[in-house]
């Protein structure tokens, strides 16, 4: 757990964990809805659960969440801002993510030129897109592991 713990008031708390709620709802009608459509030949179970590992696939590989969060939360940053934000992740680890990142059309390469050519990276509209859906997932986690807490 990162410690210390972020202390909100009680009253955000409890309005981040409505809000946690009605995501909760929200994805047990999306879950329904799409249930109703894999009782067939083509679109069974097995498919429904390799097309949902498919589509989570590029959040399963090391670092990719790291950048993720710190693009999600830091903004466009330059290279070396995401390596130093990083911690422990190597020059060239950090050089085929960010590629990687760019190919799945989570993040933006952008290219200013100089002199000295500058070049930066931020979340694309899909990648904030990706975040804000995982942001009741994050706050969640964060208060199930008591990272974040009531300020009593």
């Amino acid at each position: 757990m990162v410690e210390p713990p972020m202390k909100v008031s009680k009253g955000d708390l409890e309005a981040i964990e409505r809000s946690i709620k009605t995501v909760r709802e929200m994805g047990t009608k999306i879950r329904k809805s799409l249930e109703s459509y894999s009782d067939n030949e083509t679109h069974d179970v097995a498919w429904e659960v390799q097309a949902g590992v498919e589509a989570l696939e590029v959040f399963g590989s090391r670092w990719t969440i790291e950048i993720l969060a710190a693009l999600y939360v830091a903004g466009e940053r330059r290279f070396n801002e995401l390596r130093h934000l990083l911690n422990g992740i190597s020059s060239r680890t950090l050089s085929d993510k960010l590629r990687s990142c760019t190919e799945s059309g989570l993040v933006e390469r952008r290219v200013v030129d100089g002199p000295p050519v500058r070049v930066s990276y931020r979340l694309t509209e899909h990648g904030m897109v990706c975040g804000r859906l995982l942001g009741p997932l994050v706050a969640y986690m964060k208060i199930r592991n008591g990272a974040v807490e009531a300020n009593v």
